[in-house]
């Protein structure tokens, strides 16, 4: 293989690594060098962006450590029997690239991934090693995300965490069988093992800083996972199951979702089309649904077909799930609890707020109410005001095309050019 130079590695390896979507950066410690001590920061904003739930922009420099990998996962563009362009950092030049695009203000953190080469022990050491350096070398305080091995020792899981603002360990598909067909090499048990004793850290180490100030802290941002969609037989209601069970058992901050791409070469094990990225879009959205509106993971499976297990995609699952149970409606806004509120499709958790701290004063009519929602027509046939009732109880089928989004024309793909 021709030896390659440090910018032909970085275009071969920044562009493997944008199908891990589990890339985020919200939740994190805040730090800074405004003080003139260390460098970066993981605040301010900000070639792959990431987002907090404020809105903030974060940059980060997204890259694997090598394409390489001993696995032949049948979904990996990057798998051992993958006829794609091969390329290795070596630790120092990852440090390199990452205080050099830093200073350049392209970014404001690193997110680390890397296929599995000679090891998994080995490949852990060297991802481990680039975090070691940029903290205690050259005191970088920007943010620092680190994809894990489970293989790994627990040792050396256990010192990325406590180096990184965040780590995640893939599950990457949603039921053991599809795991066990797509990529035999893994075990599901030993990556929700690995899951468990970072909680585990995560916990203790929280627990230990709010007694004693010099203690270490831990992967401050917590861990993530994916997913990915459409590359086995997986329902939509066996993913948010899935995902409802990784949330409760090992308190995950995000559990993310990645629509799978066909790939060069592709196994015949896989489907010859990937799935519509709306699926993905509707799947974040009942994950919204579960960690924010207080909708139990039956109530979101419920919004599925019963014969297929799908979402809808011409419409979010907060609206199927509420045309599904028309009997709960009309809520009356000036009566109704937080979580019946939460329910009415239209209502954001902003708008519910604000209701309910407005009807303590007085009684809202359909004007005030629509001065929080973007359609008031959405919402109108779900609630009672003070001055508005719905005439008829409509039905599923009279209300869907009043309420539902018109259908777009075309769909742009992830990675269009």
């Amino acid at each position: 293989m021709a030896q390659l130079d440090v910018r032909q590695k970085l275009e071969i390896l920044a562009d493997a690594a944008k199908y891990d979507a589990s890339c985020a950066s919200s939740g994190t410690s805040k730090r800074t060098s405004a003080d003139g001590k260390g460098l970066g920061s993981t605040e301010g904003m900000g070639i792959c962006h990431a987002y907090a739930p404020d809105g903030r922009c974060i940059s980060l420099l997204k890259i694997l450590l090598t394409n390489s990998c001993v696995f032949d996962c049948h979904y990996c563009i990057n798998r051992k029997s993958s006829n794609v362009r091969r390329a290795r950092f070596s630790a120092q030049e990852v440090v390199n690239l990452t205080l050099s695009f830093y200073r350049r203000n392209y970014i404001e953190g690193l997110f680390l991934s890397s296929g599995i080469i000679k090891s998994s022990n080995y490949t852990m050491e060297q991802l481990v090693e680039v975090a070691r350096s940029l903290r205690e070398d050259h005191q970088f305080r920007g943010y620092i995300h680190l994809k894990t091995i489970p293989d790994a020792d627990p040792e050396l899981v256990h010192q990325a965490g406590l180096y990184a603002d965040r780590v995640s360990i893939n599950v990457e598909l949603p039921t053991v069988g599809g795991l066990r067909r797509l990529a035999p090499e893994k075990d599901g048990a030993r990556i929700e093992g690995a899951m468990g004793e970072m909680k585990a850290a995560i916990t203790d180490t929280a627990d230990a800083r709010t007694r004693y100030k010099s203690a270490p802290r831990f992967a401050p941002a917590g861990q993530s996972t994916q997913m990915i969609v459409g590359a086995d037989a997986a329902t939509d209601g066996d993913i948010v199951r899935k995902a409802s069970t990784l949330y409760d058992r090992f308190g995950l901050r995000r559990v993310y979702y990645s629509a799978f791409s066909p790939i060069p070469d592709a196994s015949a094990v896989l489907p010859l089309q990937r799935p519509p990225l709306m699926r993905e879009h509707r799947l974040y959205q009942s994950d919204w649904l579960m960690r924010f509106y207080g909708f139990s993971t039956d109530e979101v499976v419920a919004a599925a077909d019963e014969a297929t297990g799908m979402l809808p995609l011409d419409m979010d699952p907060k609206l199927a799930w509420a045309l599904k149970f028309r009997d709960r409606f009309p809520v009356d806004v000036n009566r109704a609890p937080r979580e019946l509120l939460w329910r009415v499709p239209g209502l954001g958790t902003k708008a519910v707020k604000s209701i309910l701290a407005a009807r303590r004063w007085r009684r809202l009519r359909l004007d005030d109410v629509a001065r929080l929602t973007v359609s008031i027509a959405r919402v109108r046939p779900f609630i009672v005001c003070e001055d508005w009732r719905p005439v008829v109880l409509a039905d599923r089928a009279e209300l869907r095309p009043l309420v539902a989004p018109k259908a777009k024309t075309q769909q742009l793909e992830l990675f269009a050019a």
